[in-house]
């Protein structure tokens, strides 16, 4: 018999789940979300989009192919928790390095199997993804229902700040390298990528910077908060916005510069980054109800006619009906719910798509989109 602990997991809207702890003692509290994937849980919980959620997973068997060192997407888990009907304890496969289990008691990462997540995710679907708090300590369904009322709202959370880089950092042959001197004395190494890449990081996933390495892009990736004036001085050939948590509306500073940077040079937008050009062309942002998370949303290409199947992750969605300027294109729209999935500019070098082209996990229909923003930076050095 495992070692668990009898754990509850409480919404805010007062239902009640039980569980067990297979990670040991734990509490926590973060809006609850879940995500469809029938693998991938590795790249899941690296995935700095997650940063302030605990993450159900819907596939009802989680951990039977163990962690290894390569498939993270960060530097360490993002989620506050992972929640699962089953977790196998003792993986099989040969990549494997350790458990899941171990995996997060070494990060103090609050694992819970044996909840009803068919239930779990029904209840979601149905009224919303809502702040929730887990626990093995305190064992009250009032007390723990009032934790999770205070927990920290997603609407309004400026999340990007805990996740993004401190300091520039250059991605060189797979791995994030630390500069050691600022950005003011940045000198671009020669190492014979024909295009250079300035990264502004809300939560970058690695496989993101894998995809751009691999089509010859030496890539910087500079905080979050990084002023337009030091974007110039580094003289890209590209901009690349990318993923991120939290709410794009609380992130104004990044919404400055992208505005500044639109007509300098060839921008792309993934996810979060798609979020932030919306709002630097004047829409606006609005909560999905229980967002898209998962590895098979069905995505049309309003230009071709082409319906790809995706990668998700996000719980905030920009505006159609806010877009109101006639050089904005619609590129991309969800099948599900028909909200848009992407836009492109009529006359600058400008897209940013919803979902994840680099699809880790996922499908990959959409890793064209990483050779168009190549085309991109190819006609603007004509």
């Amino acid at each position: 018999m495992r070692n668990t602990i009898k754990a509850l997991i409480a919404l805010e809207d007062g239902t009640i789940f039980h569980g067990r702890s297979f990670t040991g003692p734990c509490e926590a509290v973060g809006e609850v979300v879940f995500n469809t994937s029938m693998s991938g849980y590795q790249e899941i919980l690296t995935d700095p989009s997650y940063c302030g959620q605990m993450v159900t997973m819907t596939y009802p068997l989680i951990g039977n192919y163990g962690i290894n060192e390569e498939d993270v997407e960060s530097n360490r888990i993002q989620v506050k928790a992972l929640l699962v009907k089953e977790h196998q304890e003792v993986p099989s496969n040969w990549r494997a390095q350790k458990s899941l289990a171990d995996y997060l008691k070494e990060n103090d990462i609050p694992g819970l199997e044996g909840i009803d997540t068919r239930a779990l995710t029904r209840h979601i679907r149905l009224r919303g993804a809502m702040k929730a708090a887990i626990s093995t300590e305190d064992l009250d369904s009032r007390s723990l229902v009032e934790k999770a009322v205070r927990g920290p709202d997603m609407m309004g959370s400026d999340l990007v700040r805990e996740v993004t880089c401190k300091r520039p950092i250059l991605w060189r042959k797979g791995k994030a390298v630390g500069l050691k001197q600022g950005l003011d004395a940045f000198q671009w190494p020669d190492d014979g990528n024909p295009w250079r890449v300035v990264t502004m990081d809300f939560g970058v996933k690695y496989n993101i910077l894998r995809s751009l390495e691999q089509r010859g892009c030496t890539v910087l990736l500079v905080p979050a908060d990084t002023k337009s004036e030091i974007i110039n001085g580094l003289k890209p050939d590209g901009l690349f916005l990318s993923n991120g948590p939290g709410d794009p509306a609380a992130v104004t500073y990044a919404v400055q510069t992208i505005q500044e940077q639109i007509g300098e040079r060839p921008i792309f937008g993934i996810c979060l980054g798609h979020q932030l050009v919306g709002l630097a062309l004047g829409g606006k942002t609005f909560k999905l109800k229980f967002g898209h998370r998962g590895g098979n949303q069905p995505v049309k290409d309003l230009s071709t006619g082409k319906v790809e199947i995706t990668s998700q992750n996000h719980g905030f969605c920009v505006d159609v009906d806010s877009l109101r300027d006639p050089d904005i294109e619609l590129s991309h729209i969800n099948l599900n719910d028909h909200t848009l999935e992407g836009l492109a500019h009529k006359r600058l070098p400008l897209f940013s798509v919803q979902y994840h082209p680099e699809a880790s996990p996922g499908p990959h229909d959409a890793s064209y989109l990483f050779d168009r923003f190549i085309e991109m930076m190819k006609e603007n050095k004509k």
